[in-house]
Parts: structure tokens; C-alpha cells; sequence
């Protein structure tokens, strides 16, 4: 824990933060290295020096007149000792370190290194040892990164030292480091290397300036080519600086947005190492989903084949895989998605409903899509699914039909229809093809040469008509109370699990859905237990329906002996379900007030963080 790193942004493993220093560093940003060891004219951060090169008496005192100098506005590096990560463990320890002892007399704020296996000194800024060496090798970064990341505390800033280009800045912020350095940017310019955040030029194959900073605006490659080595160094060493310094306020911009994701997703293709650290990143699920929130106000664009694997895609098939139950029906109609969202107010799906008419009540309606494999239309409001926009070109590649195949053969091993139907064509009709050849089972297709035409609907309508009035068939039906209460039923164990059958089981009085579409109530009696918020189709509890949910013990925050007065800070809280994630509806008890809103971080990091908001309370009762 910190008193001089507070979080203010989230966007999954990314985070905007503020280093309280003089001045004020909003972070992810770059510090310039040459400035680091600048005693005349220090800046937020200072480093103490190295080991190799004094002794620890010696850098004591150098720190002690830092902190004069500077007083408690400047960060200071701890005198560290680096090894590269590759360095045998036999070999480390060699040279006397600096203790944890001479950290305690130190006030004020410090950094200190940080190395896997090492100990874990209390600072507000961590070093990584050694991560610049890491560069291309996307696997021993990822493995050493999330080591480090689960040791030291939610609320304290990661510096990854020498490897920031502006190429690879928004991915650093994607995985979740705080602070880097322009060392390489200094580096590549005394190499005659102009970097930009499409990738780097060598200085000789430029003819003009792929950039308009005031570097850039003021000179050109072939008169920059002519001036002496040092000065050219100098012109190339302002331009990378700023490139990297613009390419992160970019990020940080993303970061606010909440579509930091969609940009890395384009900006790894610069170059093959940060492609295979997206994709690493991805199956390392329980890193990221742990800081990836429930929902988003930004439309989610799956645009690139590592949108298959991204969280909320990822999360949702398994939600549905492990939470959803549908409705007692005996008729499946698998449907394929629509342009326009929520679905059921697309053009085509319109007509579907209107083909069905009275038989719509016996049928259980699934839409087919990419890249969120299946979508019952109870979930058709829930986060993603009303939110995600993908190219549409009327081909599928394999992987796209391989992930969809699967979704949909995990619901139908799982679920038993007496009659499926799928209302599709192309490769929705393949997928539902190969599902049905591993399985077994017998699927009814409806549709022609277009969904739409008289000729189609004709036969959806004939099929599932006949199959509805079949002698023998049992024909389980539901009204229009019951569609309604299936609809919210499904959002909550979506939501909340194993809590959402509390909201239903009827202990407290029948549970009733007011409301017309997409705003349903529920009540029992005249008290409300939730409301479906449609921007992002989940629930939003009331007190009463957060002391159903409780039973469960899930979504809970735990805080001490006093009532909630608008948000609930980090310190103020006890214990919470490590199963929270950003935004989600949590149930908040203490011992004189039980409370419900909306989570502002992990249930881990609020057990762990000693700054920032944990809960935005919404409603509050005394207990």
C-alpha cells in the first residue's frame, strides 16, 4: 500500500494513476532517464544510484541529501544492485544488497528493484530487474510480468526501465505496467533511428517526415542527414521523445474511453513479438479477467481474430456455459444474428417473430454468432451482446466457424430438445451441420436462398406449426408473465450465479416482472428487488433484492462499524468476494447499515488497495 500512487482509471490490466509527486505524474508515461540522477535540477523521480559503484554508507548519505534538497515531492530510486533476469541464482547475493533496514529511516516516497525470487521491499514505485533484455521473447516477459504483478500491491505503480518505443507503449499499458523510461528512444537516435508508432525508419530511407511535431515541422531527412553526428542525435533524440510522450497520452486517452483493447489489437501487428504477447496475454485468462470489468459503456468492435479470444468474449460463452439455464421448452430455433442490436429489433428478426406468431410461445430462440458463439434471446440485452459490432463479409474462416461450433455444441450436449430448427443459411447452416454430425442429432433447416423471402418464412412458419401440433407432441408452452420472468431470471444467474435463485425461490412472496421491454422490474408485493438497466442488460439491486442475493455469499463486501455515505473507499474495506470484477453489483455489509452498488475495482484489489474507491453506493439501509 501507498500514499503517493492513487488509481483513477481503469480499462482491464491498464490503468491511468497519479503519482503524487511535485510535479503531479500521470501515469502510463514516460520518464526521461537522462534526469533521473539530476541532483542540481531534480525531477519527480531520482535515482539514489547504483550499489556497483558506492558503498552503501556513501549512497545513505546521497539519499539523506536528496530528501533535503528535494523534501518529500520527489521519488527517490532506492540504490539498487541489477542483474540480468537470466543471471544464475547461485550468483546473486554476491555484492552486499541494500536492506530493508536502511529503507525504514527513509521518508518520503521510493522505488525500489524488484526481481522474480527476490524480496519485496514496501515502496510506491517497483523496477523491474532486468525487463529490458526481455524484448521479443513475448512468453518469459508475460510469465515475469504476472509473477511480479501478483506479489507486490494493487496500489502501487510498476516501472519497466529500457524498453518503451512509441510501437510498444499502448501494449506495456495493456498489460498492466505503469511507468517506462526513453531510454531506447535516446538510443535509437544516436543510431540515426526515427521511431513512430507504426514502427521505425533508419534516417537514410526517409524522404520526408511521417510526422508533424516541432522536431519534425522544422527541418527535413535530407537536411537533417548533413548535420554533424552529435547535433543530429540531438534533433532525432526530441523527436523520439515526443513520439513517445504523444503515443502515451494516446493511450491514456483509450484508457478513459475504454477501448484501449480494439487499439492494441491493431497496434501489435507492428510487430511479431507484441502479436504474441496479445495472444499469450489472452490465455493467460485469469490475469486479465480478474481486471476486466462486467461491462462497458463503449461498443465493443471485434475486428481482428484475436477478438475470439478476447475476455468479455471468453467470459460470456463461459457464463453461459456454466450459469445459464434456459427456459422448459421442448423446441430449439437457431437463428442467425443481425446488423442492428439488441437483435429483436432488426428488420429480420421482426419478421421472424411476426412468421412465428402464436407458436412462439412453444419456442426457445438462440441466435448464432461471431465472435460470441451463441446468444439465448434472453441475453440478447446483456453485455456484450447488444454491444459488439465485427466486419461482415459473408465469409468465415476457420477459426471464426471452429469457436462457434464449439459454443454451440457445449449448449446442445448439455440441453435436450425434442426438435431443433435452424432458420439459417452459408456458414451459419455449415456450423449447425457440423454440430449436428459429431453429436448425432437431428437438425430441420427452413431457410432458402434468402431469410427473408415469402418462401422461407413460409417454411419456418409450416415447420415449426407442425411440429407443434404433431400427435403425441407435449407441447410446453410459455405466456407472456413467463417470458418475462425467464428473461430476467436468465440476466440474473448471468449476473450473479448461484445468487440468482434466491431472487426467484419464492420465500418472500411470488416474484412478479412489471415493465414493458427492455424496462422490467421485479417485484414481490409491492417490493422492488431489482431493475434492468438496459444500456448494459443487467440488474441493478435494491436493498431488498441485495438481502436475497447475500444468502449467497457471492458479490459481497464486507466493511467495518459505520454507515456508507456516498462511495466506499479501499481502506474501508474487510474482506470482499474475490469474484467482483469492476462494475459488477455487489451486496456491501456492515454491521449497522447493508448497502448495494457498483464495484469500482476487483474484490481483490479492494481487500489489497489502501487508496481509491472501491464501491459507488447507490441505496443504503440502516441495519
Amino acid at each position: 500500500m501507498t500514499q503517493y500512487f492513487e488509481v483513477e482509471n481503469r480499462d482491464g490490466a491498464a490503468r491511468i494513476g497519479k503519482l503524487l509527486l511535485s510535479p503531479e505524474l500521470r501515469t502510463p508515461c514516460a520518464l526521461h532517464t537522462a534526469a533521473l540522477g539530476n541532483l542540481e535540477n531534480p525531477g519527480p523521480v531520482v535515482d539514489a544510484g547504483s550499489l556497483w559503484t558506492g558503498s552503501q554508507e556513501e549512497l545513505q548519505e546521497r539519499i539523506k541529501k536528496i530528501r533535503e534538497k528535494t523534501g518529500k515531492g520527489t521519488l527517490v530510486i532506492l540504490p539498487h544492485q541489477a542483474y540480468p533476469p537470466a543471471i544464475p541464482a547461485e550468483s546473486l547475493g554476491k555484492v552486499k544488497t541494500f536492506t530493508s533496514d536502511g529503507n525504514n529511516e527513509i521518508d518520503g516516497p521510493t522505488g525500489s528493484l524488484l526481481r522474480i525470487g527476490g524480496e519485496v521491499q514496501k515502496s510506491d514505485l517497483y523496477i523491474i530487474e532486468g525487463i529490458g533484455t526481455l524484448e521479443n521473447n513475448a512468453r518469459r516477459f508475460l510469465e515475469t510480468l504476472i509473477d511480479l504483478k501478483n506479489r507486490i500491491p494493487p496500489d502501487t505503480a510498476l516501472y519497466a526501465p529500457n524498453l518503451a518505443l512509441p510501437e510498444n507503449a499502448a501494449m506495456l499499458a495493456y498489460m498492466g505496467i505503469d511507468v517506462t523510461d526513453d531510454t531506447r528512444a535516446e538510443i535509437a537516435a544516436y543510431s540515426d533511428v526515427y521511431l513512430t508508432a507504426a514502427g521505425s525508419f533508419y534516417l537514410d530511407s526517409l524522404t520526408e517526415f511521417p510526422c508533424r511535431c516541432r522536431v519534425c515541422a522544422s527541418t527535413t531527412p535530407a537536411e537533417l542527414r548533413i548535420l554533424p553526428k552529435a547535433e543530429r542525435a540531438e534533433v532525432l533524440a526530441a523527436h523520439n521523445r515526443d513520439a513517445l510522450d504523444a503515443e502515451f497520452a494516446l493511450v491514456r486517452e483509450k484508457i478513459r474511453a475504454g477501448n484501449l483493447r480494439e487499439y492494441v489489437e491493431g497496434q501489435c501487428r507492428v510487430r511479431p513479438w507484441l502479436t504474441a504477447l496479445l495472444r499469450l496475454g489472452d490465455f493467460e485468462y485469469s490475469y486479465l479477467e480478474e481486471r476486466v470489468p462486467a461491462f462497458r459503456q463503449n461498443q465493443l468492435l471485434a475486428d481482428t481474430s484475436e477478438s475470439l479470444s478476447r475476455i468479455e468474449v471468453v467470459r460470456f460463452a463461459q457464463r453461459i456455459r456454466e450459469r445459464y439455464t434456459p427456459p422448459d421448452l421442448d423446441i430449439l430455433l437457431l437463428l442467425p444474428c443481425a446488423a442492428r442490436k439488441p437483435y429483436s429489433t432488426s428488420q429480420s428478426h421482426q419478421k421472424f417473430i411476426l412468421t412465428l406468431g402464436k407458436y412462439r410461445k412453444f419456442v426457445h430462440e438462440v441466435i448464432i454468432t461471431s465472435p460470441l458463439g451463441i446468444v439465448p434471446r434472453e441475453l440478447e440485452l446483456t453485455y456484450p451482446a447488444a454491444h459488439y459490432d465485427t466486419a461482415v463479409t459473408g465469409h468465415w474462416d476457420e477459426e471464426e466457424k471452429a469457436w462457434v461450433s464449439g459454443c454451440l455444441e457445449d449448449y446442445l450436449s448439455k440441453y435436450n430438445y425434442k426438435a431443433i430448427v435452424a432458420h439459417v443459411e452459408g456458414a451459419y447452416r455449415e456450423i449447425c451441420e457440423r454440430v449436428a454430425r459429431k453429436l448425432g442429432i437431428e437438425i430441420v433447416y427452413t431457410a432458402g436462398e434468402s431469410l427473408t423471402s415469402y418462401e422461407s418464412l413460409s417454411s419456418l412458419k409450416n415447420t415449426v406449426e407442425s411440429i407443434c401440433t404433431s400427435e403425441g407432441f407435449n407441447r410446453k408452452s410459455q405466456n407472456a408473465e413467463e417470458e418475462k420472468k425467464n428473461f430476467v431470471k436468465a440476466v440474473a444467474s448471468y449476473q450473479f450465479g448461484e445468487g440468482a435463485k434466491y431472487l426467484f425461490s419464492g420465500e418472500v412472496g411470488t416474484p412478479v416482472v412489471k415493465g414493458r421491454f427492455p424496462k422490467y422490474q421485479l417485484f414481490v408485493g409491492k417490493k422492488q428487488l431489482a431493475t434492468l438497466i438496459p444500456q448494459y442488460g443487467m440488474l441493478a439491486l435494491s436493498p431488498e433484492g441485495g438481502e436475497l442475493v447475500l444468502k449467497s455469499e457471492k458479490y459481497v463486501v464486507k466493511i467495518d462499524d459505520f454507515v456508507p455515505r456516498g462511495s466506499i473507499l479501499a481502506p474501508g474495506v474487510l474482506e470482499a468476494d474475490h469474484g467482483i470484477r469492476p462494475n459488477d453489483e455487489v451486496i456491501v455489509l456492515g454491521k449497522r447499515a447493508l448497502c448495494v452498488g457498483r464495484a469500482a475495482m476487483s474484490g481483490k484489489e479492494m481487500e489489497k488497495s489502501g487508496r481509491g474507491v472501491a464501491v459507488d453506493v447507490r441505496h443504503v439501509k440502516k441495519l
